[in-house]
């Protein structure tokens, strides 16, 4: 498979979308359950309500998230994963597995180059 680096590839978008932190979290979050955005916003630690705003409007128009507003006083929101954002979440548990999997060897080799980088 050969990568298209242009920007405007709208392959390199998507990737660019789902593959941001908050995305990630946001994604895994809502694995099989649905969640307001307060609910979201005190899980997310370090993310503003701007970023998360911006994240889920970005995710709804990806057709990954679903948002559900309910007509109550104060407004309910809800949020969910669509099925085809459940087949992405499968993609970032590997994901998550591979990174459990190696984060020891991942943390030797980051000592290896630090190591080296203070000696020269």
């Amino acid at each position: 498979m050969q990568w298209d680096t242009r920007e405007d590839c709208e392959v390199r978008q998507i990737l660019d979308r789902i593959a941001d932190k908050w995305s990630l979290l946001v994604i895994s979050l809502l694995e099989k359950r649905t969640l307001r955005f307060t609910e979201l916003r005190k899980t997310i630690d370090g993310v503003s309500q701007r970023m998360l705003t911006t994240t889920l409007r970005q995710l709804e128009r990806d057709g990954i998230v679903e948002r559900t507003v309910y007509p109550v006083v104060p407004p309910r929101v809800d949020y969910a994963l669509t099925p085809l954002g459940c087949t992405l979440h499968e993609t970032i548990k590997a994901l998550v597995v591979w990174t459990e999997s190696n984060q020891a060897e991942i943390a030797t080799a980051r000592a290896r180059y630090d190591a080296r980088r203070a000696e020269g």
